[in-house]
């Protein structure tokens, strides 16, 4: 019966005139090129789709129309650069007959926003939250969400879903450390502001980066992906190439915790492949170091997280246009989702205004710069000093020392100027000092521009689990 009705319709569409070709015939975009969306602006912007006709593609928008000739069913335009305009236009595109349009189009700055759970963790879901959405209108934010699954068969090359503006109804299921890293830049720099939300709960990075950039890579090649490689860069990230961005934020790490000193080998590959991915450059990738998590523990103690953060920090060093924010302030001994998120976005957009816009300001707080040894005292000297290092709520809390035993024991700090001086009545002649170096560190050294100091060691001896891969 079915056979019967499709060759009935075919006969229909003859009889008619039509042919079954011209039926089917459909000049469409990728799916990233919806109404109410986002373009890059200051540098050339791509426009692409899929087309079963010959006819040449007319794509305007603004003063600007551009032409393409499909190949093999695809078509690509390329407009020269744009300048930042929230005045919206449609951006349209025409082959033979057919004109379809995008209405609403502005152009800004296009950041994507990567990670595990506590990037995907919405804004019901945060403190804050009907503040947030009371407040939330403003169309020169505007937002995207990538399907959260994954393809275990290989790149995808397209994608669904639509562009809004940022209200009260489309924020309220949006990542909650996008939408206020974005609020922020947008209300700072002046300049609107795109978010791609491409996050999903419980992942470990390996899932994120191409299988190409794994097999290549020797530090990573062997490793135990205890989770798969590749597939959600393959239905997340993939398709996104082409696309232009200004830059990306991570807040991952937690599913990795198992592997924390090779976490940085991966995290670097990770950057890697989504520049390689993306074509556009070293482009800015900020990082979010992880917030405090499980039992406070009072004696020195080696525990992976400490490891994870040092990984990140270590990518910020050796990795061009990476930089890592400390969220020492907002952790829960018992949940892994802390619930304040805006400062975590609002950090973030400081960074990314140091590294990415260029503005003098401290770009986060104090990190460690160096570390002398003096008899039986340590010299720690910090950058992003800022206007100053305080303590928080009393005398300083978190540093241990030790001496060439590489035993640690609780020390006294007492902040110098620029420096923190390290002393413990139990070590006489000290050699390493460590701060904050628990999975839960309770610290409370900050910068008087309102930073918390990230942790670190200043010792390279084996720590837990150092050759797990």
């Amino acid at each position: 019966m079915k056979s019967r009705t499709w060759k009935s319709t075919v006969l229909a569409l003859a009889i008619f005139g039509f042919g079954v070709s011209s039926v089917l015939a459909e000049v469409k975009t990728h799916g990233l090129f919806t109404d109410n969306m986002l373009l890059q602006r200051d540098k050339k912007v791509a426009v692409w789709g899929t087309t079963d006709k010959g006819d040449e593609v007319t794509v305007t928008f603004g003063d600007q129309t551009v032409k393409a000739a499909p190949k093999d069913g695809k078509w690509k335009v390329e407009f020269a650069p744009l300048k930042a305009s929230a005045e919206p236009k449609n951006l349209v595109i025409k082959q033979g007959d057919q004109t379809v349009i995008k209405q609403n189009v502005i152009v800004g700055d296009v950041w994507l926003c990567g990670g595990q759970s506590n990037m995907q963790w919405a804004i019901t879901q945060s403190a804050g939250a009907q503040e947030a959405i009371a407040a939330a209108k403003n169309p020169n934010i505007r937002l995207f969400t990538v399907p959260r699954q994954g393809d275990k068969a290989g790149p995808r090359s397209d994608v669904s879903g639509n562009w809004s503006e940022a209200s009260a109804e489309s924020i309220k299921d949006f990542s909650a450390v996008g939408y206020y890293f974005g609020r922020a830049l947008e209300r700072d720099v002046k300049v609107p502001i795109g978010l791609i939300s491409s996050n999903i709960g419980g992942t470990t990075a390996e899932r994120w980066m191409s299988i190409q950039s794994i097999d290549t890579n020797p530090e990573i090649s062997g490793m135990n992906a205890t989770q798969g490689k590749s597939d959600l860069y393959n239905a997340m990230i993939a398709p996104l190439a082409n696309f232009g961005i200004k830059g990306a934020i991570w807040y991952q790490g937690e599913s990795n915790a198992d592997r924390p000193y090779n976490y940085r080998h991966v995290l670097s590959a990770m950057i890697k492949s989504w520049r390689d991915t993306f074509g556009q450059g070293d482009f800015p990738f900020f990082i979010v170091e992880l917030a405090p998590f499980t039992p406070i523990v009072k004696e020195p103690v080696d525990q992976e997280w400490a490891t994870v953060r040092e990984s990140m920090q270590w990518i910020a060093n050796k990795v061009p246009h990476v930089d890592t924010v400390s969220i020492v302030d907002v952790g829960d001994e018992k949940d892994i989702h802390p619930q304040k998120k805006q400062p975590v976005g609002e950090r973030l957009a400081r960074a990314a205004r140091a590294m990415a816009y260029g503005e003098k300001i401290t770009p986060a707080g104090p990190e460690l710069a160096s570390a002398t040894f003096e008899g039986n005292k340590a010299v720690i000297k910090f950058k992003n000093v800022g206007e100053g290092l305080e303590a928080k709520g009393g005398e300083l809390t978190g540093f241990t020392i030790a001496g060439e035993d590489k035993k640690f024991y609780s020390a006294s700090a007492k902040i110098e100027g620029e420096t923190v001086v390290v002393t413990s009545d139990k070590v006489a002649a000290p050699k390493a000092v460590r701060f904050g170096w628990a999975n839960y560190p309770v610290v409370n050294l900050w910068n008087k521009d309102g930073l918390p100091a990230s942790t670190f060691r200043t010792d390279d001896w084996p720590v837990v689990k150092q050759n797990s891969k």
